[in-house]
């Protein structure tokens, strides 16, 4: 399994509490010594089962919101459970990226909010790389992919141009579905909302949803459009090391979006062997920091944990 395209553990159901990427140990072994180039390089070999070890995608913003690059892995430290592990992978650059574009077009969006929605998706498109991947959500009372993953972007972007005010939200749902949808896939993923945060008839609870996307491996991007953050979208951001905004017109649009894209083309892979061996189906939790963040003003994301395998 390829260490850079896998982009983590994939859940084995809707309410899988943990996130995280295994591999055996002669994957960490073979990597130890080497610093993996920029974001292209991806190794296509096959190991035998054996000690576990993780991935973490990381991201080291500045005090102004804007990638910092150039860390080495001496950089950083990182804690399993409480314990100092050993980092064995390291990698810098812009990884392969698979995305969801949920667009929320519930009759509560109508007007200017799903029109802001609908120019944030499609000026979002264009600043992907031509080596991403993308698949176009339309959510309202059902999650409905209208323009798949095999899909050219200018289709998809046609594709969201008609999307217009339609039935109720159930955002909750919405969001469980298209990280369904999302898991299978290679490599990094990331599902990126536009929505008002309002939820009507979802089935899936808070809770639910939320151990959802920590269980899975895709970055969580919600954009409210709004006057005020909604607590659980934060949650669900924070939880997968994705970032939350709050969008109240157009003049915020061009900055938010950039703010995304450059960040999701510049992270940090992470990998080591857990130094105690877990049982499965428990809950690592996982810390990262680089050495005097705080001093710099640096701000460090990552996801929070993963279910052990």
């Amino acid at each position: 399994m390829d260490p850079v395209r896998s982009g983590g553990v994939r859940s084995a159901g809707r309410l899988s509490p943990g996130r995280g990427a295994v591999w055996p140990l002669a994957m960490a072994l073979c990597l130890a010594a080497v610093t993996l180039p920029r974001a292209q390089e991806e190794a296509s070999a096959r190991f035998s089962s054996g000690v576990q070890a993780v991935e973490v995608y990381t991201t080291v913003t500045d005090g102004a919101g804007e990638p910092v690059t150039g860390l080495r892995a001496d950089d950083f430290e990182l804690d399993d459970d409480r314990r100092p592990q050993t980092i064995t992978t390291f990698a810098e650059g812009a990884f392969p990226l698979t995305v969801a574009l949920g667009v929320d077009r519930s009759l509560s969006m109508a007007g200017e909010p799903l029109r802001l929605a609908r120019r944030a998706a499609q000026s979002f498109l264009e600043q992907l790389r031509p080596e991403d991947r993308s698949m176009v959500v339309a959510i309202s009372a059902e999650a409905d992919v209208v323009a798949p993953l095999t899909a050219s972007r200018a289709e998809q972007a046609r594709a969201i141009a008609f999307l217009d005010p339609w039935s109720t939200t159930a955002l909750r749902d919405a969001v469980v579905t298209t990280l369904d949808r999302l898991a299978p896939e290679p490599g990094r993923q990331a599902l990126v909302v536009f929505s008002d945060g309002t939820d009507r008839y979802s089935q899936v609870s808070v809770s639910e949803m939320l151990n959802r996307a920590r269980g899975g491996p895709a970055l969580v991007y919600p954009i409210v459009f709004g006057r005020a953050a909604v607590g659980v979208l934060s949650d669900m951001a924070s939880l997968t090391g994705g970032r939350s905004f709050v969008l109240q017109d157009a003049r915020g649009l061009e900055a938010t979006l950039g703010s995304i894209a450059r960040e999701l083309r510049h992270q940090y892979l992470l990998g080591y062997a857990p130094a105690a061996a877990s049982e499965p189906g428990r809950w690592h939790p996982i810390r990262v920091r680089v050495r005097d963040q705080a001093a710099r003003g640096w701000r460090v994301r990552a996801r929070d944990g993963y279910l052990a395998r």
